[in-house]
């Protein structure tokens, strides 16, 4: 069904119009570059406008520059609507913004286009809410062309259908949404403190345990390592190389041993937690470039971007990508400790320092292997494991619960917004 659809039993005095026909529009092509002969702007850029509900020249923007026509073309004024106009994904296509604040600098950046209302016709906040309604979204959503990456053709934003109530009703639902989106908004914010609290409180209980064992009291030593500090004085160290071996040689994903097999990737790793959040086999992914075989047991570790601590344990024979490395302990160590000791805070912020040497974060083979790590005995490492295991499982209770929470309340704003713009609630139970 085409978002447009939904929008056929509007009230009485409701029109269904394209955009094209309330709006001036126009998609950007200033880029990130500088350039001697061009002058200094403000860039309102995608992550601006897709992280945030309103942009303006007071937040941290990026510095760049332009020349004075595209200055003129792109420049953002007050009640300007901006979206998102490409991405990975489909369904962040059309993400929108509006424009609370202008200056002479502040200019439209690429990867948006940017949305001008007709004044006397559209309000800008009642655009925006529009604009993050389902039936509005859904419609951007499918003119979204791509396969792996997704643009908006600028044409569909001029064909998409708005609900269009008198000016005066589209100013009271703006004013009701943005007072109502904002308790909701506040509480989501209340809730995602917890989450992070939470985190902090996981991060923490792993890093003690892996670095410093259970017992409180036990004498210690110097690891020999900086990063790492002190360890347990009974704790042998072994050179990472030693008693790991960082999988070699990769096998192609489009043959038939193993296009059937599942696919990690970063991105299927939850951050810090080692959860797989979902599965894909190669075939499901249409993955195409030599992967690495990993066994159960292999702990893949993702050599890119380390600070988003992405551990996970393969539990299945399986491939994982080539942006992560495939871990096979030796029998004095085990899996889940290794796996846990690579989610460590002090490893972890060794991991985000040696990355940051290069332009893209990573951790290369070499540096890796060249480390050393601790080795508690077996035993110690059982009840390690165990310990961490019952901990974050307690935790991890709370964070689903929490989740669940935030998710309902972002599952009620966005059933607010639609109620609102398409008519559904009484003008006598709007505030304001």
């Amino acid at each position: 069904m085409n978002g447009a659809d939904l929008l056929t039993s509007l009230p009485d005095g409701w029109r269904r119009v394209p955009l094209k026909a309330t709006a001036d529009f126009a998609v950007s092509n200033v880029d990130k570059h500088s350039f001697d002969d061009e002058l200094p702007v403000r860039l309102c850029n995608y992550t601006d406008v897709y992280k945030n509900d309103r942009v303006s020249p007071d937040m941290e923007l990026m510095a760049a520059t332009a020349t004075p026509q595209e200055i003129e073309r792109f420049h953002l004024e007050v009640g300007d609507v901006v979206i998102t106009k490409d991405s990975e994904s489909w369904n962040d296509i059309a993400i929108p913004a509006y424009v609370e604040g202008t200056a002479d600098d502040f200019v439209c950046g690429y990867h948006l286009a940017f949305i001008r209302p007709r004044k006397g016709v559209l309000d800008g906040r009642f655009l925006l809410r529009c604009l993050q309604s389902r039936p509005v979204a859904l419609q951007l959503e499918l003119e979204a062309t791509g396969v792996t990456r997704y643009g908006l053709p600028k044409d569909a934003i001029g064909l998409a259908v708005l609900p269009l109530p008198p000016l005066p009703t589209q100013r009271r639902i703006a004013h009701h949404l943005d007072r109502e989106t904002a308790r909701i908004d506040g509480l989501i914010a209340e809730k995602e403190r917890m989450l992070a609290l939470l985190e902090e409180k996981r991060a923490a209980l792993i890093s003690r345990v892996v670095t410093r064992g259970l017992d409180p009291n036990a004498p210690l030593k110097p690891s020999g390592q900086e990063w790492l500090g002190e360890i347990p004085a009974h704790w042998p160290t072994t050179k990472f190389s030693w008693d790991i071996f960082i999988s070699e040689g990769q096998v192609d994903p489009e043959d038939d041993s193993f296009s059937e097999m599942i696919l990690i990737a970063p991105n299927h790793i939850e951050s810090r937690t080692g959860q797989v959040i979902y599965k894909e086999t190669s075939a499901d992914q249409g993955a195409i470039s030599g992967k690495y075989l990993c066994r159960v047991g292999d702990v893949l570790y993702s050599k890119i971007r380390p600070a988003l601590r992405k551990v996970a344990l393969a539990d299945q024979d399986c491939l994982c990508s080539a942006d992560m490395y495939a871990l096979r302990p030796s029998e004095r160590l085990l899996p889940q400790y290794l796996q846990y000791f690579l989610l460590s805070e002090d490893f972890s912020m060794w991991a985000e320092l040696e990355s940051a040497r290069v332009a893209m974060p990573k951790i290369n083979r070499e540096t890796l292997s060249a480390i050393r790590i601790p080795v508690p005995p077996l035993q110690e490492q059982e009840r390690i494991i165990s310990e961490i295991s019952k901990g974050t499982g307690r935790i991890d209770l709370q964070r689903r619960a929490i989740r669940g929470s935030v998710d309902l309340l972002k599952e009620r704003r966005a059933a607010l917004i639609t109620a609102a713009v398409t008519g559904q609630i009484p003008p006598e139970a709007m505030s304001g």
